[in-house]
């Protein structure tokens, strides 16, 4: 855990690369190195990359659905011109956090557009007045079509 109260995020990352030991004499031996990388990996991208995070309140829940705003009054928003590498979605129940989702964009992209056009997501729209167009993946396809990548 990276801990630092205040500390910048690239204060963090090398107080976490500095304080980071590993016990070679342990039985974990096999997968720490395996695991060391992996958490290295998203300290750096916590801490250094851009991260464009959406928050999903409690309807995701019962729908089973997240949405993802892809237009808005006609021009293209969201999703499809995000400057981030990464893309955070949180699922939100009763005001806590349940879990979050981290992809890179560019393989969100796909996986969207792949989940609208079988069929098996849909477009709507959404948000104020509804003049957002919202893609609505549910979140079981998704793991699907993660898990055949």
């Amino acid at each position: 855990m990276i801990e630092g109260g205040a500390m910048e995020p690239a204060e963090k990352l090398k107080k976490y690369m500095k304080d980071f030991k590993t016990n070679k004499n342990n039985k974990f031996d096999i997968d720490l190195d395996f695991g060391v990388h992996y958490e290295k990996s998203l300290a750096k991208t916590l801490a250094m990359g851009k991260v464009e995070v959406k928050t999903e309140r409690d309807k995701w829940k019962k729908t089973g659905n997240i949405a993802i705003e892809l237009a808005c009054r006609g021009e293209l928003s969201g999703l499809n011109v995000t400057e981030a590498e990464w893309w955070a979605h949180i699922l939100t129940y009763k005001g806590k956090i349940i879990t979050t989702l981290l992809f890179p964009v560019s393989d969100l992209k796909i996986l969207v557009k792949d989940i609208v056009m079988d069929g098996t997501g849909k477009m709507v729209m959404g948000g104020d007045n509804e003049q957002s167009e919202i893609a609505l993946i549910p979140l079981t396809e998704l793991m699907n079509a993660i898990r055949k990548k």
